[in-house]
């Protein structure tokens, strides 16, 4: 499976599309789906160098089959209150072509959805309140690809708060810090490699504010859709290989202990 290295990055923008369903505030500030102004952002600042779809939880396989994912470089992902609903069988999938390569962009709830938790090995909880607050989002990593162009801080003036203890493993590398009004911190903008796959969670985007409007959140979005993906000239998964003595480039595939 190339992964398309050396053409635009196809991007797979996935929203459990349920909030802007059900509540009427929600839907008036994102009348295209969160999915749709996620998208928009990410065209918006990578032009014709990326080429973006969306899929969304009620279409058949969550939209995401095994000929979308072979035809993804970078897959975004944002769910809520639906991450139960999300098939087993396409975590899986998704979780094969991580490890094989795929990029992939967690947002904001998404730290709770199962592909994050698997990808993390921890429970991934951490504390929270809605209550209109002031976000600042400060580099700590300003040399980042991912930081390139994103403004310190990034001022958010509404969104729900996370702080800190986020169960999740020493991220490889922190790009940003959050600092809220009550005080909190957290750790925002992470980075991980699982298998060949590159990972990055941003904290930012509550269903309830317009926060995948803001210019700035657009930016740090559509970075990170660039740093995720791979440039290896073909997807796979790590194998385990027997290989003779002296010979280093001709792994044989290893059929188990009493074969």
């Amino acid at each position: 499976m190339a992964p398309g290295s050396t053409g635009p990055i196809r991007v797979t923008v996935w929203g459990e599309n349920r909030h802007e369903q059900v509540e009427e505030h929600v839907a008036k500030l994102y009348p295209q789906g969160m999915h749709g102004a996620v998208a928009e952002g990410i065209e918006e600042n990578l032009g014709e160098s990326c080429v973006v779809r969306t899929a969304t939880l009620d279409e058949p396989e969550h939209g995401l089959t095994e000929e979308v994912l072979q035809q993804t470089d970078v897959l975004t992902w944002w769910g809520h209150a639906a991450h139960s609903e999300v098939s087993d069988d396409v975590v899986e999938r998704v979780h094969r072509h991580v490890l094989s390569g795929m990029g992939l962009v967690v947002l904001h709830s998404g730290h709770w959805s199962k592909i994050f938790m698997k990808l993390m090995g921890t429970s991934c909880t951490l504390r929270w309140r809605s209550e209109h607050d002031r976000e600042l989002i400060w580099t700590v990593n300003p040399t980042h690809p991912i930081a390139r162009g994103v403004p310190h801080p990034l001022v958010i003036e509404e969104d729900e708060m996370y702080g800190e203890f986020f169960d999740i493993p020493a991220p490889d590398e922190l790009v940003f810090l959050s600092t809220f009004t009550g005080g909190e911190v957290f750790r925002s903008g992470c980075t991980f490699r699982r298998g060949h796959g590159k990972i990055f969670y941003f904290r930012p985007g509550d269903q309830d504010y317009p926060t995948y409007h803001h210019k700035d959140v657009r930016r740090v979005i559509a970075n990170a859709v660039e740093w995720v993906r791979s440039d290896l000239p073909e997807r796979s998964q790590p194998t385990l290989l027997r290989y003779d003595t002296e010979d280093f480039f001709n792994g044989q595939g290893y059929q188990g202990a009493l074969k």
